[in-house]
């Protein structure tokens, strides 16, 4: 009996040696089928690096993404407040200048009829004017004596009244035009007739038939006089 268990301890020592063999011979097989392939590595690699880049592709697409709708609702409104702020602005300078110029014009209207409010008035007087200029003028100088004293004092008060007239025209604004030997002027003057008149420059008045009168600067009425022509 002793001798059989010895021969079956023999007998298993014997076949874990070969097992042991076996398993040593089988190792590197098996390393090299674990091992990966270079490959396997590179692509696993690519594939890293792909999947980085798209993600940092991403990124950038993620950032020029458009924005929320809200913002972009309140960017349009805002857009659209300028524009009317613009709209208005231009509209309100506009306003601006034409009230001044209404502004300007008016002050210049209510300034000329301040000036020239009297035209028709001063027409009428200047007739008047005239018929006392005729009267003093129609009294003959060799009959203003002492000796007539009711003629000499007529002429006189005719002589005062038609000097206290002028001084009222004056006063106001209106002068009396008496172009005798003046150059012609036709914003100042109307000619009646043109005459060669020795001894006088061509383009002059030789003769003063009514008097003329300037409002303010203004032509009130023209004088009528005769123009020297050359001969």
């Amino acid at each position: 009996m002793p001798n059989a268990c010895v021969a079956t301890a023999a007998t298993t020592v014997v076949m874990a040696v070969r097992c042991v063999r076996l398993a040593r011979r089988s190792l590197p097989a098996l390393s090299l089928c674990l091992r990966p392939s270079p490959r396997l590595l590179c692509t696993a690699a690519k594939q890293k690096n792909n999947g980085q880049s798209l993600e940092e592709d991403s990124r950038p697409s993620e950032q020029k993404a458009e924005p929320p709708a809200a913002d972009k609702v309140l960017l349009e409104e805002k857009g659209r407040l300028e524009e009317q702020l613009r709209e208005t602005m231009e509209k309100y300078k506009r306003a601006l200048a034409d009230t001044e110029n209404l502004r300007q014009r008016s002050q210049k209207l209510i300034e000329e009829a301040k000036l020239y409010g009297i035209q028709g008035f001063c027409k009428d007087l200047l007739e008047v004017a005239d018929i006392l200029e005729k009267a003093t003028q129609s009294v003959p100088k060799e009959e203003i004596k002492d000796e007539n004293p009711h003629l000499k004092n007529l002429y006189e008060g005719l002589v005062m009244t038609e000097v206290q007239i002028q001084k009222v025209f004056t006063k106001h604004g209106l002068l009396r035009l008496d172009p005798i030997g003046a150059k012609f002027d036709p914003y100042e003057h109307e000619a009646l007739f043109h005459a060669p008149v020795e001894g006088k420059e061509p383009g002059t008045v030789a003769l003063v038939s009514k008097v003329g009168y300037k409002l303010h600067g203004r032509t009130l009425r023209p004088a009528l006089v005769g123009v020297v022509k050359e001969a």
